[in-house]
């Protein structure tokens, strides 16, 4: 079963665009810690503390693969968001503080919004040049790496 699950989420990561991996990683993490804050609920912190592991190693990644030459300020917002994201879930680690928790699943969450848009976007066609191109191009001024 193990397998055809591996080979279901392989064949559905291949058939996304680099902005929709992005919003799928953010969707990880904030499952992951909407999974830690109940883990902690029910009194298992071991569990509660593997969840926040695996949101971090999700934010890790989203911030391991920005660009930083092409993505200019909005990378360099992002990168100081995903260090206070990990900061916080380091304390959340060591306090179980719920709080703590819900408030960076907000702020993924909003982060998560606006990459959703701009998939949605991507995938409509660039009625301005008359033709339309397979990778969906991100909005202007926007730069992303996956």
């Amino acid at each position: 079963m193990n397998k055809k699950l591996a080979d279901y989420q392989a064949a559905d990561t291949l058939g996304k665009s680099s902005v929709e991996l992005v919003v799928k990683v953010y969707d990880g993490a904030v499952g992951s810690l909407k999974q830690a804050a109940q883990a902690y609920r029910d009194e298992n912190t071991e569990k509660g503390y593997e969840l926040i592991e695996k949101a971090k190693r999700f934010v890790v990644h989203l911030y391991t693969t920005l660009d930083m030459d092409k993505g200019g300020e909005v990378s360099q917002n992002l990168s100081k968001l995903y260090v206070y994201v990990i900061e916080k879930l380091n304390i959340v680690q060591a306090t179980k503080d719920l709080s703590l928790i819900e408030n960076c699943i907000k702020v993924l969450s909003n982060v998560r919004e606006g990459w959703g848009e701009l998939a949605k976007q991507a995938k409509q066609p660039d009625h301005t040049a008359g033709q339309t191109d397979s990778e969906p191009k991100p909005a202007r001024g926007v730069s992303f790496s996956i």
